[in-house]
């Protein structure tokens, strides 16, 4: 997938940059103000002056198509001279068979989707999902299914393949998550939060799923959900639920439920509730118990070893006065 950015307006960014991916891999950064392809993995060099010529043909024809675009936008939509983003994202697929899939496109203005269409390569046609603003005419039509069958679908499947077989090791490997349930006491006794945090895993498709009583949670009520990359190239994800104290007094059960590429069934993790876990008074109390409890067995154990030590010595001072009387002088002991 390449994900193409052009800007209008002064900004600290390029005008235009462009970033090639394979899966979630980052491959190919490319942008306006060296026009050049960067390589973000390892590269061969025997393809090095074939793959900048496909990203120059590429990206700038993207470049100028954005330009363009950007003015009937502005137009159609009525927008100021602010600034503006215009993006666009298109790739393809190979199948399980190697066989090359269809290419897709979305484009989008300003976070409004402005096109989507799919370019079928078997029957050579554009099955257009949500049409450009500006009908296209015939020409342009026969204009643009002849670039995507000759130029944007061929070069994308040649360097789907070159670094699928370059990065394979990587994109294709799974790790499985680990998954860890959390659980914070609110300040001013306003509940219980409760964070099922799944992290480490790849790839990045992830089911994560918070249920109450064998119900799933409302997403109004849980915070997160985002899958977010850790350092070393693994994915996390987090889903917070917040518990009242009225909530844990009725005792629910809650369970954090996942479901990953790399497990063969699904991980569940199970909490139940109790209002000790968000009232401190309560929680206090039972600490307070616990350590009185602690300090009684502590006297008592004390107290029968001063009870034993003082039985073991007077036992031993009523032995040694028997003893005295058998010794031709008379010994001497303490009482």
């Amino acid at each position: 997938m390449a994900l193409a950015t052009y800007i209008v307006g002064q900004t600290p960014f390029p005008e235009f940059s462009a970033v090639l991916m394979l899966d979630d891999l980052q491959i190919v950064y490319y942008d306006s103000v060296r026009w050049k392809a960067v390589y973000r993995t390892r590269s061969d060099s025997k393809y090095y002056d074939e793959e900048q010529s496909d990203a120059g043909v590429v990206f700038q024809d993207m470049y100028n198509d954005m330009k363009t675009r950007d003015f009937y936008v502005k137009k159609h939509l009525n927008h100021t001279d602010a600034v503006h983003v215009h993006q666009r994202l298109t790739g393809c697929e190979l199948l399980n068979d190697d066989k090359p899939g269809p290419l897709h496109f979305w484009e989008a203005f300003d976070g409004q989707r402005m096109q989507e269409f799919t370019y079928d390569l078997e029957k050579n046609d554009i099955q257009m999902k949500k049409p450009w603003i500006i009908p296209w005419d015939q020409v342009e039509q026969l204009h643009i299914k002849f670039l995507y069958e000759n130029v944007y679908h061929p070069i994308c499947i040649k360097v789907l393949r070159r670094y699928l077989n370059m990065e394979k090791n990587n994109v294709m490997r799974k790790v499985k998550p680990r998954v860890r349930l959390m659980k914070k006491t609110l300040p001013d006794s306003q509940g219980l939060r409760i964070s099922c945090l799944a992290t480490g895993f790849y790839p990045r498709h992830i089911n994560l799923t918070l249920f109450r009583d064998d119900q799933p949670v409302d997403d109004d009520q849980i915070t997160g959900g985002e899958i977010l990359p850790n350092g070393d190239g693994t994915y996390q994800m987090r889903k917070s639920l917040v518990i009242s104290t009225e909530e844990l007094r009725e005792r629910h059960k809650y369970n954090c439920t996942m479901k990953h590429l790399n497990l063969d069934n699904k991980l569940d993790i199970t909490f139940v509730s109790d209002v000790a876990e968000s009232d401190p008074g309560s929680l206090s109390l039972s600490v307070v118990i616990s350590v009185l409890m602690l300090m009684c067995v502590a006297v008592l154990i004390i107290t029968a070893l001063i009870i034993w030590r003082k039985k073991r010595r007077a036992a031993g001072r009523v032995s040694e006065m028997s003893q005295c009387k058998y010794f031709p002088t008379p010994c001497k002991y303490t009482i």
